[in-house]
């Protein structure tokens, strides 16, 4: 009986039943996380272990990207075991995974530069829900110039039963640096020792996700972590501000990646031999680079903060964003073209660098910025299609750091205010009395609306078809008659003149015929309606669309009602529609929208949403034709 009672106890876990789990923790989540403990021994400047353990309870489906079992691991960070265990809703173990069963890949495709960095990741496929999953693993490195932010909750529709963060250090030199964000709301214990510091927080329901909310990463409690004296691949550092952050990377990090082959000097010279300016030079190099060269993605926390060789990049024409902004970097010196590397968080949310607190840690990409009088050109140098000087919204808004001789800056990329990120469609539009649409449009965008249209110049005719066919999905049976792009570079303006038909856009029934005045540009986006909001939203883009179509009436059909003239006021934009006869017996529409980037507090919330249902309706009014009736 005994033998009986130990074996069941050793393949069950009851701590972790799904059915023990508080309901406070399970309402709105897709997973709860019962455990996230991570402890963090700097035992000297050179040398540190990160050890931690996860238990995650996968709810449904969607939960299983809160599971996060996987480590990464290089030449210089050395992953010294990892494993898993996955149990069932009673607690009774489903599967033992050892290293062995992990599977093991290169963190980078494309190219061998990279083959040194590689993740191994635990790939498990559920019969059941809900499912517990134990994930531990240990890493040592020399390198403690990186410390994770540590986040206490893991996202919208996840949950905490208990999170801990601590951090041992062998001396008081080696003390971290440590800013909280985000804790004011939470219950977090701390416990500070005489060579130690740690975290503690519990049960904290479940977040769910809001239209327009701003990012997870922006609202959810965490601690930054740094070291002021800390060591990166053979180079010791004493940093405390940005200025000597940046002064280090500039003398040791990048200090002597740039050598070029003479040949490739002399060419880049030659290229530039007319040019007048610098800035001429410097977008006939960014142009070349463009022309030559492949990107792999690799960020900067996994391929470390030291670019490959500026040689290296030149003889295998590829390289990741730190190894090709290194490149464009030399090519540029080489032509005399004062400019500086750049360490910055990229992607379509805007993540600023905290200006009080010096830390690569905080960024994932690197560019590269040209002295402009007092500003700066910015060229990212990932992109093979991007304008010079034009950055779009992957690093667009948001502070970063310019790296100089002398020291560090933080400086702001680029914004691209409402009246910059333009769209203007002029339209000769024609109904026929069997209800086809014949129309002709030209399109011209720049800012955010160039960034996101002028790529289908490279997309082939069918791609291009269901490209229209998404954006006008207004328009039943749209057919693609003709197209033709211009990709002013110069100006950043993106140019579309299109030619489209459609059978049945508008069925005659009782001798009328009904549309939509506003054919090419309707906005029908309405943020969804909540009760009882609980977060901030965000705009974090602003527009303005300005159209103008000139409608042909059928002929035998003249108009019975016209939408009044629309005017709409906001805090949020402005909006103005109107329809104009004309006295040939055609329609002039006029349209003009203006929406404002901004933060704002959840009691605003509903008037934004009543701002964009007045847009829409007015978007949609109807026009009425009737048939006229015979003399």
């Amino acid at each position: 009986m005994l033998f009986l009672y130990s074996t069941f106890s050793f393949a069950q876990n009851f701590k972790y039943q799904s059915l023990l789990i508080d309901e406070k923790l399970t309402e709105n989540a897709d997973a709860v996380v019962r455990l996230d403990e991570m402890v963090v021994d700097v035992l000297a400047q050179d040398h540190m272990v990160m050890k931690s353990k996860r238990v995650v309870t996968v709810l449904n489906k969607k939960g299983r990207k809160h599971v996060h079992a996987y480590g990464g691991y290089s030449n210089s960070r050395k992953l010294k075991f990892i494993k898993a265990v996955v149990y069932d809703a009673f607690g009774n173990e489903l599967k033992k995974i050892k290293e062995k069963d992990f599977i093991d890949v290169s963190a980078v495709s494309g190219g061998t530069l990279y083959s040194d960095y590689r993740v191994k990741y635990l790939k498990y496929t559920p019969t059941q829900y809900p499912y517990t999953v134990i994930f531990e693993k240990e890493i040592q490195t020399k390198n403690t110039a990186f410390i994770p932010s540590w986040y206490f909750v893991d996202g919208f529709m996840s949950s905490v039963e208990k999170n801990r963060f601590s951090i041992n250090y062998g001396s008081s030199g080696l003390k971290p640096v440590i800013k909280e964000k985000n804790l004011k709301n939470l219950n977090v214990e701390i416990e500070n020792n005489e060579n130690s510091i740690s975290y503690s927080v519990a049960n904290i329901p479940a977040v769910r996700y809001e239209n327009l909310c701003p990012p997870s990463s922006e609202l959810a409690p965490k601690i930054m972590v740094r070291l002021n004296d800390f060591h990166y691949e053979g180079y010791n550092a004493h940093v405390e501000n940005w200025e000597q952050l940046g002064s280090w990377m500039y003398n040791n990090i990048l200090k002597g990646r740039g050598e070029l082959p003479e040949s490739v000097k002399q060419h880049v010279n030659e290229l530039v031999k007319d040019a007048d300016t610098d800035l001429e030079k410097a977008k006939i190099v960014y142009e070349y680079m463009q022309s030559v060269t492949r990107y792999i993605s690799v960020q900067v926390g996994i391929g470390g903060i030291q670019p490959i060789l500026a040689s290296e990049v030149d003889r295998v024409k590829y390289g990741d964003c730190k190894g090709l902004s290194n490149y464009t970097h030399s090519l540029l010196d080489a032509v005399g073209v004062e400019n500086y590397y750049v360490h910055i968080e990229a992607g379509r949310n805007k993540v600023d660098f905290d200006e009080e607190f010096p830390s690569l840690e905080q960024g994932n990409h690197a560019i590269l910025a040209i002295p402009n009088g007092d500003d700066y050109i910015w060229i990212d140098c990932t992109s093979q299609t991007h304008p010079f000087g034009f950055v779009g919204d992957f690093t667009d808004d948001r502070m970063a750091l310019v790296m100089k001789p002398e020291g560090g800056v933080i400086a702001r990329t680029p914004i691209y205010k409402e009246d910059t990120n333009t769209q203007k469609i002029e339209g000769k539009i024609e109904l026929l009395d069997n209800g086809t649409l014949k129309a002709k449009a030209s399109i011209e965008t720049t800012g955010i609306k160039y960034d996101n249209r002028f790529n289908i110049e490279n997309e082939d005719k069918e791609e291009v078809l269901e490209y229209y066919q998404d954006q006008w999905s207004t328009i039943n049976n749209l057919v693609l008659k003709d197209y033709k792009f211009s990709n002013n570079k110069s100006e950043v303006k993106f140019l579309e003149e299109v030619t489209i038909s459609a059978e049945n856009f508008s069925k005659p029934s009782g001798g009328r015929i009904l549309f939509c005045a506003n054919i090419l540009n309707r906005n029908n986006f309405i943020p969804k309606r909540y009760r009882s909001r609980k977060m901030p939203f965000e705009i974090s883009r602003g527009f303005l669309d300005i159209d103008s179509y000139e409608i042909k009436i059928p002929n035998g059909y003249m108009v019975e009602s016209l939408p009044s003239k629309k005017e709409i006021l906001s805090e949020f934009g402005e909006y103005v529609a109107e329809l104009i006869k004309l006295d040939d017996g055609s329609l002039k529409y006029e349209h003009r929208f203006l929406l404002k980037s901004g933060t704002y507090t959840k009691e605003k919330y509903n008037d934004y949403r009543n701002f964009r249902k007045e847009v829409s309706k007015s978007d949609n009014a109807q026009v009425v034709l009737i048939k006229k009736n015979k003399a």
